[in-house]
């Protein structure tokens, strides 16, 4: 069953496609949400019923300016705001997001290694995801010491686990069970 959020990702990432601007509303879709996060207020403004719908759109007007974010941003957040969905905008952005790459067939990938990856590794990496998903991923690198030695990769909702910590907590499970 598709959300409430994902008809309106679905919508604005269709816009964003059409108009040649996808990346852009990306970014500003997300400037859009750390505004909101950061002011507690802004979100119990827009998404109050005690506010009019013309002050509501009069502060995302003024907040769009800000940020010097596009009229298809401004048109969104009205469209949000008249359909009293405010709160739900941190959802269609990660729908919006994923649907995004599903259009652009982009795997996102978020890799944890014990140590920093040498380009020529993360690019031999890369492309064994690439095989094994059938799209162009795009990776996020992150480092955890703990891991001893090896990686954990998350594509989509896989785990790979080559660490060497995973690998010695299995021996230590299979020792003890025997």
């Amino acid at each position: 069953m598709r959300t409430i959020a994902q008809h309106y990702a679905d919508a604005l990432a269709d816009v964003a496609i059409s108009q040649k601007n996808a990346e852009t509303m990306r970014d500003e879709f997300r400037d859009f949400l750390v505004l909101l996060r950061e002011s507690a207020q802004l979100g119990i403004l827009l998404g109050s019923p005690a506010v009019s719908r013309a002050n509501k759109h009069a502060v995302a007007q003024a907040l769009v300016e800000r940020m010097g974010a596009s009229r298809t941003l401004r048109n969104f957040l009205f469209v949000v705001i008249d359909q009293r969905r405010v709160r739900l905008l941190p959802e269609i952005q990660q729908a919006f997001e994923a649907q995004l790459d599903a259009l652009e067939g982009v795997a996102r990938a978020n890799v944890i290694s014990a140590r920093n990856l040498k380009e020529r590794e993360k690019k031999q990496l890369r492309a064994a995801l690439e095989r094994l998903s059938g799209r162009r991923v795009e990776a996020h690198y992150e480092l955890d010491p703990a891991l001893i030695a090896g990686a954990v990769v998350r594509l989509g909702s896989t785990v790979y686990d080559g660490s060497v910590r995973t690998q010695l907590e299995r021996l230590r499970v299979r020792l003890e069970s025997q």
